[in-house]
C-alpha cells in the first residue's frame, strides 16, 4: 500500500471544517494527534482571519537579538 502525502495545510483545513460541522474538539483533537490547546488555537485563528489564518507564520525574531543598537 502506497503512503499518502498530505500537506499540513490541507490537514488544518479539514479539521477547522470537521469542527464547523459539529464534532466535538477533544475527539478530533485526539484523531489528528494534537493537544487540544492547539486545536483551540488553530480553530481561533481561522475565526479571526479565515484561512489566512491557517498558514505557517514566520518564527524568526524581528531583529537579531545581540546587535547593538548605534549610537550617535
Amino acid at each position: 500500500m502506497p503512503w499518502k502525502e498530505c500537506q499540513p495545510m490541507d490537514e488544518k483545513l479539514r479539521f477547522v471544517a470537521r469542527i464547523l460541522d459539529g464534532e466535538k474538539m477533544a475527539a478530533l483533537c485526539r484523531e489528528f494527534g494534537i493537544s487540544r490547546k492547539t486545536g483551540y488555537q488553530l480553530f481561533n485563528r481561522y475565526q479571526d482571519e479565515g484561512i489566512r489564518g491557517l498558514e505557517d507564520s514566520a518564527r524568526s525574531p524581528y531583529r537579531p537579538p545581540n546587535k547593538l543598537a548605534l549610537r550617535s
